[in-house]
C-alpha cells in the first residue's frame, strides 16, 4: 500500500483585462489542449507508479479562464510534497503565471512554468530574458519544448527536490504516435460553454508566417498520432458523454494522416452511430486536396476555422502567408458551405500595407463577396517567438513592455502608416462594421439559403458582438457570465473598496444583460418572421454566388491593385496549365 502521497497540480492561467482583474467566467469558450495533453500524460504517470510503489500522485487539473485560482488554496492542496505545473503560458499569460507562482514559492512549494512564451522566446532570443531569469532566481523552473517522454524525469526530479533550473528539449521535439493522449474528466469539460473537449491530431506546420510561433516552438515538420490514437481519444470522451471536439492543430489539412483519421470518424458516426461532432483549422487551400472537405463534412466536421489574414496579396506576402491566394478564397469557402459547415475566419488589422481607408474598403467587400459567418479581428502582434518579434528586437524597435497585453487585441509596436490611436480605431471599427445588426441579418439570411443552422449562427454572431461591445475582450477569450473578485486584481494595481467594487460589478451585469436581453428579442423577432418566410431558401447574394466565367472582373475584392492582377494572372497560368496536364493524361 502506498505510504506516501505527492501532488501533481495543473494549472492553465488567464490574464488580466485592462482594469487589471483576471479574465474569468463561470462558463468559458476555448478549451485548453495543452491542459488536457498534460493530464493525459499525468494519468498516465500515476498508473505506471513513475516515483515508486510506495507513493501515490494525486493529480489537479484547473483552466483560470473558469475556475478561481487563490495561491494559499493550492498550497493547501500540494501539502508536503508536490509539483505545481502552470502550463501552455502563452506571453499574455506569463505575468498571471508569475503572479501566482511567487507566492506558491514563498509557501515552499515547487513550481514550473511551460509554454509557448518560454519555449519561443529560449528558441528565438538571445540568452535569456529578464523575465525568464525572474522565475529562475525564484526557483521556478523552466520547460521549454513537448512534455511526451520527459515528463516522469521532471516529477522525479520535483519528488527529490532537485528540479533543475531549465528544462530545454526544443531541439529533440517528440514523435506524437502512440503516446498517452490529452483527457480531461466530464467534470473539467462542464466549465466549457459547448462541453468541448481539445486535442491535437498532430502539431507543426509546415508554412513560414513571419507572425506565427508555431512553426519555430512546434516545428515546420508533420509529428501526427495515428488513427487509432484519435479514435481512442473520441472513445473515452463519448464514453464520459462528450460529443463536441476542438481538434486544435493549427492546419489539420497539412496532417498526412488526415484521411485515415476522417475514415475512422466516419466509420465511428455512420456504423456506430456516434453523434460526435469537430471544429478544425485549415488553410485556404484545403479544397485542393482531393476528398478532404467531402471526407470532413461526413466526419463530423460542422466548424472550421481559416486564417484569412487579408483580401490583400501585398500584405499576404509581406508575411510570407503565401498559401494564401485570393483568388481561391470564394471556391474554398463556397465548398465548405456545401459540406454544411459553419465559417470562422481571422483577420489581421496592421499590415504594413494596410491603411484606415483600404481596411475598412476590404471589410466592406468580405462581407459582400466571401460567406463567411463568424469573422475574428487581431492586431497584428510580434509575439516572441516569432521571426517578426525576432527581427524588432534585434533592430531595437519599439516594443511593448508589458507582456499581458500580448493578447493579439492591444497595439505592441509601431505601424508605418497609422498612429497608435488610428490603428486602436480602425480595430474597434472593423468589429463594429462586421457585427452590425445589417450584417447579422445578412448571415442569418445565407443561413436560412443553405439552411445551415440559423439558431446557432444568431447564437454566434450574438456571442462575438457581446464579448466586444458589453465585455471589452476578445471573442476566443471570452464566456458566460463574468466573474471577478476584488482581491485578485494585478498586483500593483489599487484594490478597490467594497463600497466600490460590488455595486459596480452588480449594476454591470445586469446592464450587459439587459443589453444581451434587448438584442436577443429584437434579432430572434427577425429570425422568426425568416423562419415563417416560404421563399426563404431562395436568397441570394454575392458571396453566395457560384463561381462564375468573368468571376475577376465582375468582383471588387479583384479590383484593389497590382498585387491583385498579379494574382489573377498567376492563378490564370495555373489553370492553364492543370487543364493541360489534364488533357494529356
Amino acid at each position: 500500500m502506498a505510504s506516501q502521497r505527492f501532488a501533481l497540480i495543473l494549472i492553465k492561467p488567464s490574464h488580466y483585462d485592462d482594469d487589471g482583474y483576471v479574465i474569468q467566467w463561470w462558463r468559458s469558450v476555448v478549451p485548453s489542449n495543452t491542459l488536457a495533453a498534460l493530464h493525459g500524460l499525468a494519468l498516465d504517470c500515476q498508473q505506471r507508479r513513475v516515483l515508486g510503489d510506495g507513493v501515490e500522485i494525486d493529480m489537479y487539473a484547473f483552466d483560470e479562464t473558469n475556475t478561481r485560482i487563490v495561491p494559499e488554496r493550492i498550497a493547501r492542496l500540494v501539502g508536503n510534497a508536490g509539483l505545481v505545473c502552470l502550463v501552455g503560458v502563452q506571453s499574455n499569460q506569463y505575468p498571471r503565471a508569475m503572479d501566482i507562482a511567487r507566492p506558491l514559492r514563498r509557501m515552499g512549494v515547487s513550481v514550473a512554468i511551460g509554454g509557448f512564451h518560454v519555449s519561443g522566446s529560449l528558441t528565438m532570443l538571445p540568452g535569456i530574458r529578464p523575465e525568464l531569469q525572474e522565475a529562475i532566481d525564484l526557483g521556478i523552473s523552466l520547460f521549454a519544448g513537448e512534455a511526451e517522454g520527459r515528463l516522469d524525469n521532471v516529477l522525479r526530479d520535483a519528488y527529490r527536490g532537485e528540479l533543475k533550473p531549465i528544462y530545454n528539449y526544443m531541439d529533440d521535439l517528440p514523435n506524437l504516435a502512440g503516446v498517452p493522449t490529452p483527457f480531461l474528466p466530464r467534470q473539467k469539460i462542464n466549465r466549457y460553454v459547448d462541453n468541448d473537449a481539445a486535442f491535437d491530431a498532430g502539431r507543426g506546420c509546415p508554412f513560414q508566417c513571419s507572425f506565427c510561433t508555431i512553426i519555430n516552438v512546434q516545428g515546420r515538420i508533420s509529428r501526427r498520432r495515428t488513427a487509432d490514437d484519435v479514435e481512442a481519444i473520441v472513445r473515452a470522451n463519448a464514453a464520459q458523454g462528450v460529443a463536441n471536439f476542438f481538434i486544435s492543430d493549427d492546419n489539420f489539412a497539412r496532417n498526412k494522416d488526415w484521411e485515415e483519421i476522417f475514415d475512422r470518424l466516419i466509420y465511428l458516426r455512420d456504423v456506430e452511430k456516434l453523434n460526435i461532432w469537430f471544429l478544425i483549422q485549415v488553410d485556404t487551400l484545403c479544397h485542393r486536396i482531393p476528398n478532404f472537405i467531402e471526407k470532413a463534412g461526413r466526419a463530423g466536421v460542422e466548424k472550421v476555422f481559416i486564417g484569412l489574414e487579408s483580401i490583400s496579396p501585398e500584405a499576404l506576402a509581406g508575411a510570407k502567408k503565401r498559401q494564401n491566394r485570393i483568388t481561391e478564397y470564394r471556391e474554398m469557402m463556397l465548398a465548405w458551405k456545401k459540406a454544411g459547415a459553419h465559417l470562422y475566419a481571422g483577420y489581421i488589422i496592421g499590415f504594413p500595407t494596410d491603411t484606415p481607408e483600404s481596411l475598412m474598403r476590404d471589410i466592406e467587400i468580405v462581407k459582400r463577396e466571401l460567406p463567411i459567418d463568424m469573422l475574428e479581428f487581431f492586431f497584428l502582434t510580434p509575439l516572441p517567438g516569432s521571426e517578426d518579434h525576432q527581427k524588432l528586437f534585434k533592430s531595437g524597435a519599439p516594443l511593448e513592455s508589458d507582456l499581458n497585453k500580448y493578447d493579439l487585441e492591444h497595439v505592441c509596436t509601431t505601424n508605418p502608416t497609422m498612429s497608435r490611436e488610428t490603428w486602436e480605431k480602425v480595430y474597434r471599427d472593423a468589429w463594429r462594421s462586421y457585427y452590425s445588426s445589417e450584417h447579422i441579418v445578412r448571415v442569418m439570411k445565407r443561413a436560412f439559403a443553405l439552411n445551415v443552422g440559423t439558431l446557432r449562427i444568431l447564437y454566434l454572431m450574438l456571442a462575438f458582438r457581446t464579448s466586444i461591445e458589453l465585455e471589452k475582450v476578445h471573442p476566443l477569450q471570452s464566456g458566460y457570465f463574468r466573474l471577478k473578485y476584488r482581491r485578485d486584481r494585478r498586483p500593483g494595481m489599487p484594490l478597490e473598496s467594497p463600497l466600490v467594487f460590488y455595486p459596480k460589478y452588480a449594476f454591470g451585469q445586469i446592464y450587459k444583460h439587459l443589453r444581451l436581453l434587448g438584442w436577443i428579442i429584437y434579432f430572434g423577432s427577425i429570425r422568426f418572421k425568416l423562419a415563417r418566410d416560404p421563399h426563404r431558401r431562395d436568397y441570394t447574394d454575392e458571396a453566395m454566388t457560384p463561381i462564375r466565367d468573368d468571376e475577376f472582373d465582375s468582383r471588387d475584392m479583384y479590383k484593389t491593385g497590382a498585387g491583385t492582377a498579379a494574382a489573377i494572372e498567376k492563378h490564370r497560368k495555373e489553370n492553364r496549365a492543370r487543364a493541360k496536364l489534364t488533357a494529356s493524361g
